[in-house]
């Protein structure tokens, strides 16, 4: 049992130390590192608890947790009868962002989008549907992009599906306001359709690459992926402070 529990510590420690390294590393050393990774930590805790206990309430409580900013931007963007593709990172409780999303618009929710998940996605749009692609996911397999300054494994179905179908792309991202309530931003759309030929999927994602670090920027300490991000960079040397 002591061995369990020093083993267990141990765990905590190391994961703990990673996340300091990982935001160090792309926050840069001036960063509030210390506060940022106890705030890390207690979302997580907190949207693990909203999992649990708190998303059955969803649908008797309606709206009155979320607090949309922008959302005239998706609405806007609906009305030209493509399709929207709301394109988010792992911020905050992206689970009940979906559920709120779902609720108003006939919305699908995808993490990566391959191109076997596309054909249903491309009518799903054709149908002035909804999309929500959360971007940041990364596995070996995925073409290269840039976050971070590194060379990154990351999806590409946002572009593709943008434009094959001259989908409007709405950044967004969800963020804790307060408690369990929980601030949404809709960002301007972005008309990838109107500067890439549809063989431009790369160029056209470093674009949304570009957002994703934007918005791990602005709310640093919602982002899920701090444990993780340093396996990220497999494709280069990484040394700890490197990375703009």
């Amino acid at each position: 049992m002591v061995d369990t529990t020093r083993s267990a510590a141990l765990a905590r420690q190391a994961v703990s130390q990673r996340v300091k390294d990982n935001m160090s590393a792309v926050l840069g050393t001036q960063a509030p590192v210390q506060r940022l990774r106890r705030q890390y930590f207690y979302q997580v805790c907190v949207a693990l608890y909203e999992l649990l206990f708190v998303s059955h309430r969803l649908p008797k409580q309606g709206f009155k947790r979320f607090y949309p900013e922008g959302e005239e931007h998706l609405q806007s963007a609906l009305q030209k009868g493509k399709g929207a593709i709301v394109y988010a990172p792992h911020i905050g409780n992206f689970f009940f962002a979906y559920w709120y999303l779902s609720q108003r618009y006939p919305c699908l929710a995808v993490v990566t989008a391959q191109s076997a998940e596309l054909r249903p996605l491309r009518r799903h749009l054709s149908q002035n549907g909804v999309v929500f692609l959360l971007g940041d996911f990364s596995r070996p397999e995925f073409p290269l992009g840039h976050m971070f300054g590194k060379k990154t494994p990351l999806p590409r179905g946002a572009a593709m599906l943008a434009l094959e179908g001259n989908a409007p792309v709405i950044p967004f991202y969800c963020r804790r306001k307060k408690g369990f309530a929980h601030q949404l931003t809709f960002f301007a759309p972005l008309n990838l359709h109107e500067h890439y030929e549809k063989n431009q999927t790369a160029e056209a994602m470093e674009q949304l690459y570009s957002f994703l670090e934007d918005a791990v920027r602005a709310v640093p300490a919602e982002w899920l992926y701090w444990f993780y991000v340093d396996e990220r960079w497999t494709t280069e040397d990484y040394h700890a402070g490197e990375v703009s």
